[in-house]
C-alpha cells in the first residue's frame, strides 16, 4: 500500500469534539498540541520530564502521546544541551489533513464527502487506466473476489468495507500524492461513519449487492484493459446507486458503493 504523510492518518486526527472518547495518550497528546499551537514555530515547550509531569501521565503514556503530535507535525524533539520538545511548523500537506479530517460528525459533513470523492473518481480512474500495471490489476481482482463472498453471504457490512477499500486499492495507482490523499481522506471520513449498504427501490439486499459487484468487476475489467469505457462505468457507478439520505445512531445510510 503506498503511504502518504503520516499526518494524514486518521487515527492521528481524531476531532476535539470526540475527546471524552480519547485513550490516555490521545488525551496527552491533546494537551501537548495546545501548548505547541500557543507557540511560535521553533519555540521550546519544555523538556520531555516538565512536560511529562504536566500531562500527569505514566512514561509510556507520555512517549505514545508524543508520538501522535510528532506525527501530526506539531513538535519537534531535540537532544543534548538545550534541547527538549519545540513547536513545529506544520506543512500545507499536514494543515489540509488537520482540516479535512476535523470535519463535523453531521449528516451534511457526510453527504459532502461523499460528493467531493464523486468529484475525484474521474481523475482517479483516468490515472488507473494509464498507470495500473499487472501487480495493480491483480491486487483490485483480489479486492473483488472479497466483494463476491460477501455479496453471496448477504454481508451488508463486509460488503462495504471491501468496497471501500478497492475504491482506495484504485486510488492508490495514481501517481500524484495530492490526489491520493484528498481522496483516501475523504474515504475515511465517509467510511467511519456508514457501515451498511442498503438496497434502492426494494430491491432484494442479495440482489443489490449482486449489482453493484458485477459493476465494480467490469470497472476493474476496463482498468485492465487500460479502456476509456472505465469512466462511463465509473459515472455509472456514481448515478445509479443508492443516494445518502440519513445517518442513523447505528452509523449506517444510505450511500452509493
Amino acid at each position: 500500500m503506498t503511504t502518504d504523510p503520516p499526518a494524514l492518518r486518521r487515527a492521528d486526527w481524531e476531532p476535539s469534539l470526540a475527546r471524552r472518547h480519547l485513550t490516555r495518550p490521545e488525551q496527552a497528546a491533546d494537551q501537548l498540541a495546545t501548548l505547541a499551537a500557543s507557540l511560535a514555530p521553533g519555540k521550546r515547550l519544555g523538556t520531555k520530564d516538565d512536560l511529562r509531569t504536566s500531562c500527569g501521565v505514566s512514561v509510556g503514556t507520555f512517549n505514545e502521546a508524543l508520538r501522535i503530535v510528532q506525527a501530526r507535525g506539531l513538535i519537534t524533539v531535540r537532544s543534548g544541551p538545550g534541547g527538549g520538545l519545540f513547536a513545529s511548523r506544520q506543512s500545507p500537506m499536514v494543515r489540509l489533513g488537520n482540516s479535512m479530517l476535523s470535519l463535523g460528525d453531521d449528516a451534511a459533513s457526510v453527504a459532502e464527502a461523499v460528493r467531493l470523492r464523486n468529484a475525484l473518481d474521474p481523475l482517479l480512474i483516468e490515472d488507473a487506466i494509464e498507470h495500473a500495471s499487472a501487480h495493480d490489476v491483480a491486487a483490485l481482482r483480489a479486492k473483488l473476489d472479497q466483494m463476491k463472498v460477501a455479496a453471496t453471504a448477504a454481508d451488508s457490512t463486509t460488503f462495504i468495507q471491501t468496497n471501500w477499500d478497492l475504491h482506495a486499492r484504485i486510488a492508490e495507482i495514481s501517481p500524484s500524492a495530492i490526489l491520493r490523499s484528498l481522496y483516501l481522506n475523504l474515504l475515511e471520513i465517509i467510511d467511519s461513519h456508514l457501515l451498511a449498504v442498503q438496497p434502492v427501490d426494494e430491491q432484494p439486499l442479495p440482489d443489490y449487492m449482486e449489482s453493484r459487484y458485477q459493476l465494480h468487476a467490469d470497472l476493474v475489467d476496463a482498468i485492465a484493459d487500460h479502456d476509456s469505457q472505465a469512466l462511463q462505468i465509473i459515472k455509472e457507478h456514481n448515478t445509479s446507486a443508492a443516494d445518502l439520505s440519513s445517518l442513523s445512531d447505528a452509523r449506517s445510510a444510505h450511500v452509493s458503493q
